[in-house]
């Protein structure tokens, strides 16, 4: 007969770190956590997954207008409909999986305050599901890839590498910005803005190119500025992103290592102020 251990899970002092391999112990609540995600989303929407496409196809056809026909912006020599939605499908699954880490904390305050798991988990899941999101979008893309002629060098192979990107900077991003949110309950406002100012700082309707060259590599210090140029070059044989995407790829490096750390130092105080 065996007998029941209490085992208390005391606060450690000083800098602690992550540990990952307790997160891949509980893969399965992460799963869980993310599978329920993409019911909420989609079984109790009207329109289920025909969501995921209205914020790029509406996106796609403002700057259709707004940027091609009124501006006359150039697209790397694509067009310009295909230039605007692929911007658009990696936009929305950085800004998406950015904004779902964020509130993910709160969001699941019930199981932070009430059950021990590691409080990654939350973050983790709710990026996951934007991949659903993602698999949506390409649905119309590949339609317009056809239809225009413009189909994918063998660069292609490289798209789960710019996909991984996007989900490690929104998951980055998203940790430190989870912290803040733990404690200040109104920091969804600062991130709205963010996120805005964001959006037009990067190629998304224009491209880097009419980013002078002197300035090309500052430029770069945004990492979603070269993670839209690489999905570009992957999927439409644009120009290659060059030499600034490394500028990019580290930038994206150092953001998820403040992200967790940043994370790991609020960890233990989640359940207390949440």
């Amino acid at each position: 007969m065996s007998t029941a251990t209490w085992v208390e899970n005391r606060p450690t002092a000083g800098r602690r770190a992550l540990d990952w391999r307790e997160l891949w112990r509980y893969r399965e609540l992460v799963a869980f956590l993310a599978l329920r995600d993409v019911r909420v989303r989609y079984k109790q929407a009207a329109f289920g997954m025909l969501w995921a496409l209205v914020q790029p196809l509406a996106g796609l056809l403002v700057f259709t207008v707004v940027f091609d026909r009124l501006a006359g912006v150039p697209s790397d020599g694509v067009p310009y409909p295909l230039f605007a939605l692929v911007g658009m499908t990696f936009w929305t699954l950085f800004s998406g999986g950015l904004n779902a880490a964020t509130a993910s904390l709160v969001a699941n305050s019930a199981l932070v305050t009430k059950v021990y798991f590691p409080r990654v988990a939350a973050p983790l899941a709710s990026v996951l599901p934007r991949l659903v999101d993602l698999a949506v979008t390409l649905v119309p893309l590949a339609v317009l890839l056809v239809v225009t002629g413009t189909l994918p060098g063998p660069q292609v192979v490289l798209l789960p590498l710019v996909v991984l990107w996007a989900v490690a900077l929104a998951f980055g991003v998203g940790l430190a910005l989870a912290t803040v949110q733990v404690r200040f309950r109104d920091a969804h406002h600062a991130l709205t803005l963010l996120v805005q100012l964001w959006l037009y700082a990067s190629p998304v309707a224009y491209p880097s190119s009419l980013v002078p060259a002197e300035w090309r590599w500052a430029y770069a210090l945004n990492p979603v500025a070269g993670l839209l140029d690489a999905a570009r070059w992957v999927l439409l044989g644009t120009r290659p992103p060059g030499l600034p995407v490394l500028v990019s790829l580290a930038v994206t490096a150092g953001l998820l290592v403040l992200g967790v750390r940043v994370f790991a130092a609020g960890e233990r105080r989640f359940a207390d102020v949440i």
